[in-house]
Formats: structure tokens, sequence, C-alpha cells
């Protein structure tokens, strides 16, 4: 069973240069991850910004059961450098309506996932995300069970986010 490091991402989207590749030194592995989306770049840039008060995921797994906002919040498109977002990253870099990036700051899940960062990415038709977990201390199989569950999640985060911006 190999890593699933590209899930519906385009080769011109795998082959472009992301902020969080900066984020992340010594060895490491990429991760695509994309959907299709009907809503305006913009529109979609201010549901990323809704990470900073929710998951969008799973929201039983990973927001304590919580559910994820369904209409926005009033101040979150409002950014700066060293937010919170999701409760475990921190907000490393932005740019407005097309981007962000955040880097795993919780010492917790540093500790359990290693050194990540991941850049979300909305242009015309497109949400990517593309996240750099460090190679190390992480054995291969936990990068790979890591790679499967991140996988799960983000997918529907992705769906999540695509379908709120659209509506």
């Amino acid at each position: 069973m190999d890593i699933p490091e590209i899930w519906g991402a385009t080769p011109a989207e795998t082959g472009a240069q992301y902020p969080c590749d900066e984020l992340v030194t010594g060895p490491t592995e990429s991760w695509f991850r994309a959907v299709d989306t009907a809503a305006e770049p913009r529109d979609v840039f201010r549901w990323l910004c809704q990470l900073r008060v929710a998951p969008y995921s799973y929201d039983l797994i990973d927001n304590f059961g919580r559910r994820s906002p369904r209409t926005l919040t009033p101040g979150l498109t409002e950014l700066a450098l060293g937010q919170p977002v999701m409760n475990i990253f921190t907000l490393a870099g932005f740019v407005k309506d097309l981007e962000l990036t955040l880097r795993l700051t919780d010492r917790p899940a540093r500790l359990m996932f290693g050194d990540m960062a991941v850049t979300y990415r909305a242009t015309q038709g497109r949400l990517v995300a593309k996240l750099v977990v460090s190679a190390r201390p992480l054995s291969f199989v936990r990068r790979r069970l890591l790679a499967w569950g991140d996988l799960v999640m983000m997918r529907r985060q992705l769906h999540n986010l695509a379908e709120l911006a659209a509506a």
C-alpha cells in the first residue's frame, strides 16, 4: 500500500512552488490534495479563513463533536502572522484572496506527527492543499498511517470548504 501522495491534484499544481516548501527542513515528503469548486477564489479564501475557528472535516473526530460553522464568522479574514488556526497550527503566511500557509506548532501534535506545514491555495475553479512533512523522526510506517489519515480528513475538509464557498 503506497502513501497517497497525490489526490485530485493536476501535474501543474504538483509542479508549482508553495510557501510551505520553505518551512520544513531536512528530508521531507510532499502530499497534495485538491478539489474542484464552483466558487470564486476570493470566496474560497474567506472560507479558508474560517479554519481559524474550526477544521471543517469530520467534526466528531477533529472538532470534539461540535459542528464547524456553516456561515462566515465576521472578522476572520483579518489575518495576522502567528494567529492560531485549527488549534494546532499557526498562520505562517498568507496572500489575500489566494492562499493561507500554516505551520504545525502544537507541541503534542508535533511529537505525534513531526514537523509539518501546509499551504491552501484557491484558484479559479480549484482548491489545492500542499502538505510538507518531515521524513524524520517518524518511521516510514507512521508516515504512511499519517498520510492515509490526512487523506481521509483533508478530502472531507476540502469538499466542505469548496461546497460552502459555492453556496
